[in-house]
């Protein structure tokens, strides 16, 4: 019996378990798949001579993250690596917008577009010179986040109060309009929110890219040394290092409730793990509770058993509204990126759309059902980022896109259906293919060897990517803070006594950055604040069953 079994191996699971390590709980993690790291993992299955990040790559959140600031990973080998330019947006004529961790190359970037807009982005840069701090604080923490919410609160007013409010409120596509004169920083803030699934004219599109273009200009996009895996790996060692347990290629079938409370997990051969404190799930919020995984999927069975659940908790998770879904393609290059703007020569990502009018048209077809034709691609340049990812001269990149959770049409000419067989994976591959090359010509001809992962590989490779869905869930406002998961939560805590969501499904959600991890160990641990008396009852507990064994 463990004191806490944490069912999943991502990264808040991981770092769920460090933390409970940390307080002197044992710990048991179970992961169904054969290695840790959910969607934080590298392979060489591209080309053997290219590392390639199987799912997730730049990680700002990471690196803006308290909490895994305060694991001290690279006590175990974490190493950050950083390309010479954060991010760049070009465009076909050769114009480029640059985002750079010196605020001076970034302003000069924008200037170019439009005389002053280099100065606005520097306005916005001192917005974030004063509120960063409180925003990271209070997103990193359980909602409602009193304290750091607080804080929040008095500097916003000291900021601009209401009318600052107004501002990171509003739609990017409005936000970018009213602060800046040209392209440049408009594409900037509008590509930075559809890292998310936030349209350029959805509510709170605008501060969603604004925090991810502040997170980029102040602490970068890094990778990991050597692969993303590099960071699973520091997370484990850390946790063995504390006498953890970590058992792959175990599924949970069911979370154990007896009594009124979560005491164990059974597992899919059969045999059960107790718990004496808690389970923390870093799973998908269908995968735990069970409901429809996508609008007019067939419902599935959850981890707990429905008649553990409110009626209401149950009619809410019919609503439960998944992230885009999303199609990733992996290449081994024979030779730099030929981008026709120079700009984005030296970025690690690179966003890839003519403008905001594009990437409303994007949004807009995923909206109706359709598969774009003209896909907004996030690109990556790995080697670029970290040179230890392929040969010197090469470059091993990925690029990601969105689709349609459910798909009615194709918005191109291929006739795609999304039933993502052989046949459509390849095709949607070179859609996206096009798409690169659009902005650097010759692009194709540099292909050595590539793979396609479309919703369904994903979802297999990681049961968590519901349909391809990354993000545990919408970003868009009607599913965060309180309605996270569903309206009336927001915290880790769950309907069963002794079980804790700790996955991306809970405040604050997506994004690699260990929160709903630490959150559901911090509520497991309030849950027994006690401890002198959690540790003579597990001690008791230890020497019964000692006791047992010799016949005493």
């Amino acid at each position: 019996m463990a004191d806490a079994v944490v069912i999943g191996a991502g990264p808040n699971g991981l770092v769920a378990a460090n933390l409970l390590a940390d307080a002197g709980w044992s710990v048991e993690v179970l992961e169904e798949q054969p290695e840790p790291g959910g969607a934080v993992k590298h392979d060489r299955a591209v080309d053997p001579d290219f590392v390639n990040d199987v799912f997730s790559s730049f990680y700002p959140l990471a690196a803006a993250s308290p909490v895994l600031a305060g694991l001290r990973l690279q006590d175990h080998g974490l190493r950050w690596s950083h390309a010479p330019r954060v991010l760049a947006h070009p465009l076909p004529d050769g114009r480029c917008a640059v985002l750079d961790r010196r605020v001076d190359v970034t302003a000069a970037s924008l200037d170019a577009f439009h005389p002053g807009d280099g100065e606005a982005w520097r306005r916005l840069h001192g917005v974030w010179d004063r509120l960063g701090a409180d925003v990271l604080d209070a997103l990193f923490t359980p909602f409602p986040p009193v304290r750091a919410g607080t804080r929040l609160a008095l500097a916003l007013r000291g900021a601009g109060g209401l009318r600052l409010a107004r501002t990171l409120l509003l739609p990017v596509r409005r936000l970018g309009e009213e602060e800046f004169g040209g392209a440049g920083g408009r594409l900037l803030l509008a590509g930075n929110a559809l890292h998310a699934d936030l349209a350029p004219e959805s509510a709170g599109s605008g501060g969603f890219g604004w925090l991810m273009s502040m997170l980029g200009q102040t602490y970068g996009f890094p990778v990991p040394a050597g692969g993303a895996g590099a960071l699973t790996d520091a997370l484990v060692a850390r946790l063995r290092s504390r006498g953890g347990v970590l058992r792959c290629g175990t599924r949970v079938d069911r979370v154990v409730v007896r009594g009124g409370r979560a005491v164990g997990v059974r597992t899919a051969d059969g045999g059960t793990v107790a718990a004496r404190g808690a389970v923390l799930a870093d799973v998908s919020v269908p995968a735990l509770y069970g409901g429809p995984t996508t609008p007019r999927g067939a419902a599935r069975r959850g981890m707990v058993d429905p008649q553990h659940l409110p009626a209401q908790l149950r009619a809410d998770l019919k609503r439960f509204d998944l992230d885009f879904a999303t199609f990733k393609v992996d290449w081994a290059l024979d030779g730099p990126v030929p981008w026709a703007a120079e700009g984005a020569a030296r970025a690690g990502t690179v966003h890839l759309a003519d403008g905001v009018d594009e990437l409303t048209r994007f949004a807009a077809q995923i909206a109706m059902g359709q598969i774009p034709d003209r896909p907004f691609a996030l690109f990556g340049q790995m080697t670029t980022a970290d040179p230890t990812r392929s040969p010197h001269g090469t470059e091993s990149a990925w690029a990601y896109t969105h689709v349609p959770q459910e798909v009615r049409a194709d918005a191109g000419e291929d006739g795609l259906t999304g039933s993502w067989d052989l046949k459509e994976r390849e095709l949607m591959a070179d859609r996206l293919e096009r798409q690169v090359e659009r902005f650097a010509p010759g692009f194709r001809a540099l292909v050595r060897g590539r793979r396609v992962l479309a919703p369904p590989t994903l979802q297999a490779l990681d049961a968590n990517l519901v349909g391809g869905a990354i993000n545990g869930g919408t970003t868009a406002v009607h599913q965060q803070l309180v309605f996270r998961p569903v309206p009336g939560t927001g915290r880790p805590e769950t309907p069963v006594p002794g079980l804790f969501l700790a996955s991306a499904g809970a405040h604050p959600g997506g994004g690699v950055h260990g929160a709903p991890g630490a959150n559901a160990a911090r509520a497991a641990l309030r849950r027994h604040r006690r401890p002198g008396l959690f540790r003579l009852q597990r001690t008791l507990a230890h020497r019964d069953r000692a006791g047992r064994r010799h016949g005493s």
